[in-house]
């Protein structure tokens, strides 16, 4: 149950980012004010607890995946921990990929 509550972050953090992304299309003064009022400790602090329920929302995505997706090689069962270990690896090389895009290592 607390998984289907941790939801409702998800979808506020992507209305977010729609917003992000709106204030940026209307001109650099409206972007500008956006980001400064994301400095505010209030907002910090909304966006660290978003992120817990996020991360929270996704590991245990990952893990009920193996329990739905059930893959066979031949007659063999795949074993879960693999497969949710495939996800853990493609999240890890997005972040970094993404961790690179942003920060330009």
């Amino acid at each position: 149950m607390i998984r289907e509550l941790t939801s409702i972050f998800v979808a506020g953090y992507c209305i977010f980012l729609l917003v992000l992304v709106y204030k940026l299309a209307q001109g650099a003064d409206a972007y500008g004010n956006l980001m400064a009022a994301l400095k505010s400790p209030s907002s910090v602090t909304l966006h660290l607890i978003s992120l817990a329920f996020v991360l929270y929302h996704t590991i245990t995505w990952f893990n009920l995946t193996p329990k739905i997706l059930v893959l066979y090689r031949g007659e063999e069962r795949i074993p879960q921990g693999l497969v949710a270990g495939t996800f853990y690896a493609g999240w890890v090389v997005v972040s970094v990929i993404v961790a690179w895009l942003v920060l330009g290592v």
